[in-house]
Formats: C-alpha cells, sequence, structure tokens
C-alpha cells in the first residue's frame, strides 16, 4: 500500500473501501472542518445530472482550442477522432504548452487581451448554484453565499505524456505548498472565504488528488515565496510556502470519486500530488464568502448564489455571470498591461528572509 495512503487512512481513522476515499468514524462535516481546517462530503454532485452536462460542454471547448490551433499553423491536425484525453494530450505535445486559459472561467492578471479565451457556459454555471453543494456551504458560513471570482478549472493529465518546461518538469505537474488566503489582497484578511474542490473524475492518489496538512489551518497566514528553490525542483515556478514553515510530513492526500467535495478553510496548507496514473485529473476548485465580505479580487465578478434574506438578488441565468465576465475582460485588456500593476492581485513583496532558500 502507498505510505502517504496508509498516512490518510490513519489520520482520518478510516477509509471507505467501497468509495476509495477517506471519511471520519464519528465528527460531523462542521466539526472535522473546524478540527482538520477541511472536509470531505461524499455524494453531494450527482454525476449524470452535474458533471457529464460540464464534460459535454468542454468537448466543444476543445474543439475551439483545436480549431485556433490549427488555423495558426501550431498543430498538424484537430485530432477531431481522438478521445477528450488524448485529443487534449495531442495538442499539449505538438505546442509544448498547457492551454489552459480556454477552459478557465476566470482571467489572467497581467496582459489581458479583448480576445483572451476563457469559458463560462452554462453547465459549468449549473455547478457553482448547486443546491446540494450550497448546503453544505451554508453549515459553514451561513445563509447569505457569495461566489467568490477565485475560482479555477484544473485538467492535470497524465504528467509522463506531457511535453516538459526549460526546467525539465512536466508543464502540470505538482501544484506547489499554498493558502487560499495567500492568493488575495490584505483587503480580504477578514473574509470567512472558504474553498470547495471537486472533481470531474475519480481522483485516486495515483491520479494525483489534494494533499493537505490537517490542522494547519490554526497557524495562521504563512509567507509564500515567488519562484523559491527550496522545496525542490518538482515544485519550482508559482508562489509557495517553504516546507520549513509547516510540518510537511503531516501532510495526507485526500482521493476522491468524482461528485465527492472537499471543503477547505483558507489557511490550511495544500497542494496536490503529481498524476502518475493513465488518466486526466479533472478538477474544479470555487470560492464562497459571506455577502458583503470583500473577496479579495474585486475587480473580478463575483454574484450572489443563495439569499434567504435577500432571494431576489440570487443570479439565477448563467448568460448573466458570461456578460459580467465579459465586461471584466474589457476593462483589464486597458490595465496591467506591459509589467504595469494598476490593479495588484498579490499581497506579497520579494526579498522576505523567509525566501531564502
Amino acid at each position: 500500500m502507498n505510505s502517504l495512503y496508509y498516512r490518510a487512512i490513519v489520520a482520518n481513522n478510516c477509509l471507505n473501501p467501497e468509495r476509495n476515499t477517506v471519511v471520519t468514524a464519528s465528527k460531523t462535516f462542521t466539526e472535522e472542518f473546524l478540527e482538520n481546517g477541511f472536509a470531505v462530503a461524499q455524494g453531494v454532485l450527482d454525476p449524470e445530472t452535474v458533471l457529464d452536462p460540464i464534460i459535454t460542454e468542454y468537448h466543444g471547448v476543445l474543439d475551439n482550442l483545436a480549431s485556433d490551433l490549427y488555423q495558426a499553423g501550431k498543430i498538424s491536425s484537430k485530432f477531431e477522432s481522438l478521445p477528450f484525453d488524448q485529443r487534449l494530450i495531442k495538442i499539449y505535445q505538438e505546442t509544448g504548452q498547457a492551454h489552459s486559459q480556454y477552459f478557465d472561467f476566470s482571467l489572467p492578471f497581467q496582459d489581458v487581451r479583448e480576445d483572451t479565451p476563457f469559458w463560462t457556459g452554462p453547465a459549468v454555471f449549473n455547478a457553482f448554484i448547486n443546491d446540494k453543494l450550497l448546503d453544505h456551504v451554508q453549515q459553514l458560513i451561513g445563509s447569505e453565499i457569495y461566489s467568490n471570482p477565485v475560482q479555477h478549472v484544473r485538467i492535470k493529465p497524465p504528467e509522463k505524456y506531457l511535453p516538459t518546461n526549460d526546467l525539465g518538469q512536466p508543464v502540470i505537474g505538482a501544484t506547489v505548498w499554498h493558502q487560499d488566503h495567500g492568493v488575495v489582497t490584505e483587503e480580504a484578511d477578514s473574509t470567512n472565504m472558504i474553498t470547495t474542490w471537486f472533481s470531474l473524475t475519480d481522483t485516486p492518489v495515483e491520479a494525483g488528488p489534494l494533499r493537505i496538512v490537517p490542522g494547519s489551518h490554526r497557524d495562521g497566514l504563512l509567507t509564500h515565496c515567488n519562484d523559491y528553490e527550496g522545496n525542490g525542483p518538482e515544485f519550482r515556478g508559482g508562489r509557495q510556502i517553504p516546507q520549513r514553515l509547516f510540518d510537511d510530513d503531516q501532510a495526507i492526500p485526500v482521493p476522491t470519486r468524482r461528485g465527492d467535495v472537499v471543503f477547505l478553510h483558507k489557511q490550511v496548507v495544500h497542494g496536490s500530488l503529481p498524476n502518475v496514473s493513465e488518466n486526466i485529473r479533472w478538477s474544479f476548485d470555487l470560492r464562497y464568502n459571506p455577502i458583503g465580505q470583500n473577496t479579495g479580487r474585486e475587480v473580478f465578478p463575483g454574484f450572489v448564489a443563495r439569499s434567504h434574506a435577500n432571494p431576489e438578488s440570487e443570479l439565477t441565468d448563467p448568460a448573466e455571470w458570461q456578460h459580467t465576465w465579459l465586461n471584466c475582460r474589457k476593462r483589464m485588456a486597458k490595465i496591467n498591461q506591459a509589467n504595469m500593476d494598476e490593479i495588484p492581485f498579490s499581497r506579497w513583496e520579494d526579498g522576505h528572509p523567509d525566501c531564502e532558500a
């Protein structure tokens, strides 16, 4: 048995062999969340009615990507006869790039163009406002729920099939150690933001699930260092927490089945394992906070997902949600260009003593 998987079993009391996912023997959902900084809720999202429509929608997104690259002469074929996984891998191999922006429902912080791709389809939107998902969010932050725009889709193919970057690492590998509090600005320090993470595919240990340090949320916000080298070559690039600032030996993987949702405290330290399986690992991470609290990314559009006090304020139209992001793209195309930083997205300055490798 994989040693990391064994530690996941020990740390969480038991493992459900039928579901291949971490469960807790006696604690409630909210007790687990408060004690460990995360909790797993099984079977929240119905695969057939919630997840499968998203996958179908993304087949069209992949068509768009393939057409754009083929017209630009960057790939030899649109590879239309291949299944989604193989088609995506073939495109990544021929271009040497991970074209994640086509699939994401957010925008970059810098150099946005008026045609920068993103995806805000109705099936994706329906996951954001799913009643069962929001029922669990409500247990943690109350009934006045705002969809925080710090949100991403992450498609991680098996890394053995991926091209490598200039450091010799796969273009999509393990996710670096971080806290979600660390990716928002200081204005959101008092915001009760939580993350919901779920996979559109089964995510056993070998597929690269989240790995989380239980209880690390009690240590507060840790320093995040840009291009830090001290955590090893597989974690080069991006902003991350030096491992010496927390007890990474306590980290456990959190394998899930499609439909399960992992709820994370904003200060729990986490990352992900590499995908060493034969299948893609495909996940969403969506964030929520109480209505009226700062999102830490105010230039990006959020929306009221649930409000018992003012139900008419809830956004229910996916076209309207898409329109808010189209307007945001127009604004971003005029700012934060060519290394200018009219609107900052980071709270961290380089040169912190914690960042000396």
